[in-house]
């Protein structure tokens, strides 16, 4: 049912784009030439693409919040999957202590011993930044 009523949202926005390109423009858009001596007259074509424009764009919105309720219907019960989530790392010049997973406070913790590396000087004189 969603895959179908998405199908048919897809035809009426390919179907609303049509109609508003086939409008005349004050602008010069693409506009719709015709004589008026044809089946329906220029203004009975513009009222008829305004109508049309209406009916489709009030369309596309119903059918855009239906298929919204029927996906929060669809997911409704689901938890949101945490497994994926890091910690971003805190900047050490802010001043708030930096939170990490067990595994790398462990991995962190062992190597509290070692020296701080040392960056290669500024070609300018000044000691590298980190």
């Amino acid at each position: 049912m969603f895959i179908f009523l998405t199908c048919v949202q897809l035809l009426i926005a390919a179907a609303l784009v049509g109609v508003i390109l086939m409008q005349k423009s004050e602008g010069g858009g693409l506009g719709m030439g015709g004589s008026p001596t044809g089946l329906m007259s220029a203004r009975g074509a513009a009222d008829f693409l305004t109508r049309a424009t209406g009916v489709l764009a009030t369309l596309f919105v119903v059918l855009s919040i239906v298929l919204a309720a029927l996906a929060v219907r669809a997911s409704g019960g689901q938890a949101v999957d945490t497994s994926l989530v890091r910690s971003a790392p805190v900047d050490p010049l802010a001043g708030a202590a930096q939170t990490a997973p067990p595994a790398a406070a462990a991995a962190s913790a062992t190597n509290s011993t070692a020296p701080a590396p040392v960056l290669p000087a500024d070609p300018l004189g000044g000691a590298a930044k980190k």
